[in-house]
């Protein structure tokens, strides 16, 4: 008899004030607005297999809008690797460890399917794929009303978090 484990997604959520608690990020590259979910891993020893999926809703007050570009405001695509870096700081994210950061290290395999534009509202998914320490391997994606728009794998170090 074939069993598939099943995977249960936590009713772990955060909103804004949670994210600002966990990620060092802030106005204006804090790119997460609020968690839908968090589902664990099979195996609690390490992070492979954690899965978040986030939101960000654009306005047309970002920042970025009036230089890129003028005539056509499109988020850039490195913000969005951002957004699904944060994602993936968030998927690292475990409540009982000391507090840690995590840098983005590299990116391969980066696709931007659609321009983001303002009104659209970002559906991050990020999944840990390869756990080494203090190196994580992520896949994160952007959909935007269920259509990709991004995706990318991103590698992350993981380090304490250094006291200013």
């Amino acid at each position: 008899i074939w069993q598939r484990k099943k995977e249960v997604m936590s009713e772990v959520s955060y909103n804004i004030d949670e994210l600002m608690r966990i990620l060092p990020h802030r106005y204006p590259f804090l790119l997460l607005d609020r968690v839908l979910s968090v589902e664990e891993g099979s195996d609690s020893k390490n992070r492979v297999g954690r899965k978040i999926i986030a939101l960000k809703n654009v306005t047309i007050n970002e920042p970025y809008f009036p230089g890129h570009f003028p005539h056509r405001p499109v988020m850039p695509g490195v913000l969005q690797l951002e957004a699904m870096a944060q994602a993936g700081a968030i998927a690292a994210y475990n409540p009982t460890e000391d507090p840690q950061d995590v840098a983005i290290v590299g990116v391969n395999s980066a696709r931007f399917r659609k321009p983001v534009l303002p009104g659209d509202t970002l559906k991050i998914h990020a999944e840990i794929n390869r756990d080494r320490g203090s190196m994580v391997g992520l896949q994160g994606a952007i959909y935007v009303e269920d259509v990709k728009v991004a995706e990318a794998e991103i590698l992350a170090k993981v380090f304490p978090l250094e006291k200013a």
